[in-house]
């Protein structure tokens, strides 16, 4: 009887557990917001193409998705490339859950329902801000100031653009302005940037958001000739150094170095970067279409990233990720992990003067000889920036090729 009673039991749990409806994602499109504070939101705007796709949009940038699972009344939405994710219920058409990057300890929270509006207002704009600014983030901070350049276009109320430093670009923003309230955001999975300011016509006051963790404040003025450092002039060589010695492990754990034979006598490129990085992301998919098209030649591209996961699996496990996602057939080496530092970094290299930023690359000529490191990447959201980046560095590289 106790057997009985025992199958019975299984019986009916099994058939209840088939019987479970696994809620799914509708079709459509939806207004996400992440939690800032308790006052402040950022939205976002995705588009469920099924159940097992979406794309995420940041003015012309469109980010397909598709590592999507549920469980029981959730969804994970994992971001491609970056570790981030999404995680919510489904309570018909609405969301609700949080964003998560487990390496770093953050969570947002998150939301979402059917809207195709990324700003709510109906007030019109007083102003066009289309054109060049001039901007000083932490003008008030000695340590922490920076410089950067504005570059906004926009039509009616709704603005597009980013803001380059001298380190890269905050890549696709996109918002609107009404009346003389400004209002851009962008979501890529690793960052979530939010920039609200009061504007005038020629000046701009106002609060650069990075999700829920860091915030500054930044001014602005209407410069059209305004001009940021040259990107080659700040990251140099120490005194007494004309070439790059490292020596650091691929995915198979064999030390790869720069003596190695693959790179005698050819023009090299060393891309200093990181898998968590959008700039990085950005760059790496320029230089594996380059890579592609011109391995042929005398020429090789190597990869150093520096990770912030706490493990050497996790790091080669997004190191794979992103190859597997750009298509990346150059290597990519670990040379570091449980930090991103930059000073930490340096001291991986120390015949540098600093390393400033990820993604940095250093251009080395056939005899092993520095020529030149361009500091940053300016991506595409730059628009003519990328353009003109794009055409020196290719008359760059087939100056190097031809010597």
């Amino acid at each position: 009887m106790k057997h009985f009673t025992l199958i019975l039991f299984l019986f009916f749990a099994f058939a209840c557990k088939q019987n479970v409806k696994i809620n799914t994602l509708e079709t459509g499109t939806y207004r996400a917001l992440l939690k800032v504070n308790e006052t402040v939101d950022l939205p976002f705007i995705f588009e469920v193409v099924s159940e097992n796709k979406l794309n995420i949009f940041n003015a012309v940038e469109v980010i397909e998705v598709d590592d999507i699972t549920y469980e029981n009344d959730s969804v994970y939405i994992k971001m491609p490339v970056f570790e981030g994710y999404l995680v919510a219920k489904i309570e018909g058409n609405r969301l609700a859950g949080r964003f998560v990057k487990a390496s770093l300890n953050r969570v947002m929270g998150f939301s979402a329902e059917k809207n195709k509006t990324r700003f709510n207002d109906s007030e019109n704009a007083n102003h066009d801000i289309t054109g060049n600014w001039e901007t000083v983030f932490s003008p008030d901070s000695e340590e922490d100031t920076y410089t950067a350049k504005g570059i906004f276009s926009q039509k009616d109320d709704i603005v597009t653009g980013t803001f380059r430093t001298t380190t890269g670009d905050y890549r696709y923003l996109e918002g609107a302005l009404h009346g003389n309230k400004l209002k851009l955001s962008t979501f890529d999975g690793a960052h979530a940037f939010l920039f609200t300011a009061t504007v005038t016509d020629s000046s701009m006051v106002g609060t650069f958001y990075s999700g829920n963790h860091f915030q500054e404040p930044f001014v602005a003025k209407r410069n059209d000739t305004f001009e940021l450092p040259d990107a080659n002039s700040l990251t140099l060589l120490k005194e007494g150094y004309d070439k790059v010695e490292f020596s650091f492990p691929d995915e198979n754990g064999t030390m790869v170095s720069l003596n190695d034979a693959r790179f005698k006598d050819k023009v090299v490129l060393v891309q200093i970067m990181g898998t968590w990085c959008p700039n990085c992301l950005d760059e790496s998919k320029f230089y594996s279409e380059f890579y592609k098209k011109n391995k042929a030649k005398d020429i090789e591209i190597v990869a150093l990233a520096f990770e912030y996961v706490k493990t050497e699996k996790a790091a080669f496990n997004n190191i794979e990720r992103l190859k597997d996602k750009t298509g990346i057939e150059y290597p990519v080496l670990l040379a570091q992990y449980g930090s991103s530092s930059k000073v930490k970094a340096h001291e991986k290299l120390p015949m540098l003067n600093h390393v400033l930023s990820y993604p940095t690359t250093i251009f080395i000529d056939k005899t092993g000889t520095v020529r030149k490191i361009h500091t940053g990447f300016d991506g595409p959201a730059t628009g003519d920036k990328y353009m003109v980046f794009k055409k020196e560095f290719e008359n760059f590289v087939s100056e190097l090729l031809s010597e």
